[in-house]
C-alpha cells in the first residue's frame, strides 16, 4: 500500500534526504525508495518487523528493469511500532550515507549511476510525519 509519494522529486547529489514517521501498531514493513520508478529503485530502505522470514531486519536492496539486487542487512533495528524515527539520507554521487535512528551509518552503493532521482516514495505500514530535501 502506498503511503506518500513524491514524482518529479528532484533528489540531487549533495542533498539530504530525512524522513521522520511512526510504524503503525502491528507494523509488518515499510519502506522508503529513491529512484525513476517502481521498477527502478536506487536505493530500497525497508525496516521489516516480521515480514518475509526477516525479523527485526533493516533491509537495501536496488532494483533495475524489475529485477531486485542483492539484498544487505544493517547491524541494528532501532524501529519501534508506535514510537517516531528518523532516517536521513545523504546522496553523494558514487553511494547513499543511510543514517537510521540510532545514528549508525549504512553506505549502499549508487548502483543506477544517476545523479538525480525523480521519484521518491513510501509504502506500507508507516505513517509519516515530516518529509524534507536539504
Amino acid at each position: 500500500m502506498r503511503v506518500l509519494t513524491l514524482e518529479n522529486a528532484s533528489f540531487n547529489v549533495g542533498e539530504t534526504l530525512t524522513v521522520t514517521g511512526v510504524p503503525k501498531p502491528n507494523a509488518a514493513q515499510f519502506n522508503v525508495n529513491i529512484g525513476f520508478s517502481d521498477s527502478d529503485i536506487a536505493l530500497h530502505v525497508n525496516p521489516r518487523f516480521n515480514y518475509a522470514d526477516y525479523v527485526k531486519k533493516v533491509v537495501f536492496a536496488s532494483r533495475q528493469k524489475g529485477t531486485w539486487s542483492k539484498e544487505h542487512f544493517s547491524q541494528s533495528f532501532p524501529f519501534e511500532e508506535g514510537k517516531e524515527f528518523e532516517i536521513s539520507i545523504e546522496f553523494k554521487s558514487a553511494e547513499f550515507l543511510v543514517i537510521l535512528p540510532d545514528n549508525s551509518v549504512f553506505r549502499f552503493p549508487n548502483r543506477l549511476g544517476a545523479e538525480i532521482y525523480p521519484m521518491i516514495f513510501v509504502d506500507y505500514d508507516v505513517r509519516i510525519t515530516s518529509f524534507k530535501i536539504k
